[in-house]
Formats: C-alpha cells, structure tokens, sequence
C-alpha cells in the first residue's frame, strides 16, 4: 500500500527536477554567464532577452525553442526561434462510482509540464548571430 503513495510523489518530483529555468541553465555555464555585463546578467536572470544578444544568451535566458527557422527577405536571410508557455500545469479530480452493492470514492492530481500549445509566446530573431527582435504575445 506504500508504494500507491510514494509512486506520485516520485513521479512529481521527476518531473519538477527535468524542468529547466534560467537559474539551472545559469550554473551550467557559469564561466560564460560571468562574463556579461551586469545588465546582460540581470536580464537572463529574469528569462528575457535583448537586441543584441547572441544564441548563448538566449538559451541561458530561455532555454532550447520550440521550433527553429529561417526567414529570407531582400534584406538577407535570419534565423526565428519560437517559443511556446511551457509553465506547469495542475490539475485536481474528484470521482464518484457505486454499482450493486458496493461504491467507491477517489481523487487525484496531476501535474503537466505544460503539454502543445499550438500558439508562441515569443519570438526571437537573429541575424549575423545577434539578436535583431524580440516579439513577445501579450493578452
């Protein structure tokens, strides 16, 4: 019976431990962060990203995008990563059942890393290996 309520726990705490934030991303490669300028640092630090920036900052600040293509206009060509909301979600139930002579009441809860969400929040482009924009969706 110990191992119904030590499964959930286990696998929630798998699933917090493989989430990845700019503090994570951060000590991974601690030389490079500390080689920014203050303001570079305090901005990756908040998961933003500026004009200028180069893909090491980007991912330092946002992780790996969701998708990654490439844009040609008469001014040249640029690279575009996509991101999507890829915050947890929560979820509680509560269910009911009775049949014959017996009935049965259970709950759960479940936790998400966020699953497709077919719409980006942000935006990056780049070109010659700098940030050039920076979109993101606001509601």
């Amino acid at each position: 019976m110990r191992l119904f309520h030590t499964l959930p726990l286990a696998a929630i705490v798998l699933l917090l431990a493989a989430c990845s934030s700019p503090d994570s991303r951060i000590s991974a490669h601690r030389a490079a962060f500390e080689a920014y300028p203050p303001e570079v640092q305090q901005q990756i630090k908040s998961g933003h990203v500026g004009v200028g920036f180069t893909p090491d900052m980007v991912l330092m600040a946002l992780g790996e995008p969701a998708r990654k293509f490439t844009r040609k206009t008469e001014m040249g060509e640029m690279e575009v990563w996509g991101y999507h909301d890829n915050t947890p979600e929560f979820s509680f139930g509560l269910g009911f059942a009775s049949g014959g002579r017996g009935s049965a009441m259970g709950g759960g809860v479940g936790v998400s890393s966020g699953g497709y969400d077919p719409e980006e929040k942000t935006r990056v482009e780049f070109r010659d290996g700098h940030v050039t924009a920076v979109e993101v969706l606001t509601k």
